[in-house]
């Protein structure tokens, strides 16, 4: 596992990814711009219904702040995949507990406490659990599969 980093967040792409401005030991580039995946979760797109609810929900959280990055492994895309904690919160757990991110069932283990979160914010009908939601990753599949007939 990589070290913890200490930095500002700068961007928020969507409900589970943001961009953080982070330091280095460069003296000529003493800061850099890391693409963060929140791990173990996976939010709307921001075309799917409450994509753009999800994302607001972790601006409010993030965006601005000081974040604690703790890096985790990186993902097919280069993005750093981390636990993120910003104003003292697990901003992954945030996001179940509120209903604007699924538990990602492929890449949670590890991180069984938000399966109960989740039921939590399921059974309350938080968020995107008030209304037939589809997954993210069915979404993108239904994407795919239409794009290729298309």
């Amino acid at each position: 596992m990589l070290a913890t980093l200490l930095c500002l967040v700068v961007g928020v792409s969507d409900g589970d990814t943001l961009t953080a401005r982070c330091p280095t030991q460069d003296k000529a580039h003493p800061y850099q711009q890391v693409k963060v995946r929140l791990a173990a979760i996976d939010a709307p797109e921001k075309a799917q219904p409450f994509g753009q609810r999800s994302r607001q929900h972790l601006a409010d959280l993030c965006f601005k702040t000081e974040a604690t990055i703790t890096p985790r492994t990186k993902d097919r895309y280069g993005r750093t995949v981390a636990d993120v904690e910003c104003r003292g919160l697990d901003a992954g757990t945030a996001q179940v507990q509120a209903g604007m991110a699924w538990v990602y069932d492929r890449y949670a283990k590890g991180y069984g406490h938000l399966y109960a979160l989740q039921e939590a914010a399921r059974d309350a009908q938080r968020g995107l659990w008030s209304e037939a939601a589809v997954p993210p990753w069915g979404w993108r599949k239904k994407q795919r599969e239409f794009l290729t007939v298309y």
